[in-house]
């Protein structure tokens, strides 16, 4: 008989415990938090990613167009007849050009100018040894009338995104090396003096 009064209760918590399962799947309460945690450490991933890949784009093009100007003082004599013919004033020149950036700019430029006796014979040094950069390798000489030359600049970017330093990284500094380039023949200007290193 007791029994019997039992079996009616053990049914209905059974009935209860039936009725919550379905309300708890049933809820959509926390769902939206749920989902945005799964979503969001891979969303912002992407989104730093695409950040830093733009930074390095617009350095890249404004290193290009200021080492341009600064290479067009070099192939006009404009530099070389300069009261201050020395890297450092090259150096500013690509840094006021730069604009945006002049703050940091002196202190992740390098500069690299040679002179080579024909297009053909063009090399370029290596100044990243184990992941650091070495400035001792480079070197400035921007060469007399008619001379071939060729300007690098170096400027070391650091980065932010996690994912990006493991694929751009060049430096162990957790920076990477943008480069840019110009090769040209000095034009026929008149010099004033014997050609001196910069």
């Amino acid at each position: 008989m007791a029994d019997h009064h039992q079996m009616p209760a053990l049914r209905g918590s059974t009935r209860r415990l039936l009725r919550f399962t379905a309300a708890f799947l049933k809820a959509r309460d926390g769902q939206a938090a749920v989902e945005m945690a799964l979503i969001a450490t891979p969303f912002f991933m992407l989104l730093f990613g695409i950040v830093e890949l733009s930074l390095i784009f617009l350095v890249s093009s404004s290193l290009e167009n200021a080492t341009a100007e600064a290479a067009r003082t070099i192939r006009t004599g404009t530099f070389q007849n300069g009261a201050s013919a020395t890297q450092a004033s090259l150096k500013t020149t690509i840094c006021d050009a730069f604009g945006w950036m002049e703050g940091d700019c002196t202190s992740n430029l390098f500069l690299d100018v040679r002179t080579f006796a024909s297009f053909s014979s063009v090399t370029a040094p290596n100044p990243v040894t184990g992941g650091v950069f070495n400035p001792a390798v480079l070197t400035c000489n921007a060469g007399s009338p008619g001379d071939i030359v060729v300007v690098r600049a170096y400027y070391k970017w650091p980065l932010i995104a996690p994912m990006m330093s493991e694929a751009l990284q060049t430096l162990s500094s957790g920076a990477t090396l943008i480069t840019s380039t110009a090769t040209f023949r000095n034009e026929p200007y008149t010099a004033n003096g014997a050609p001196k290193p910069c």
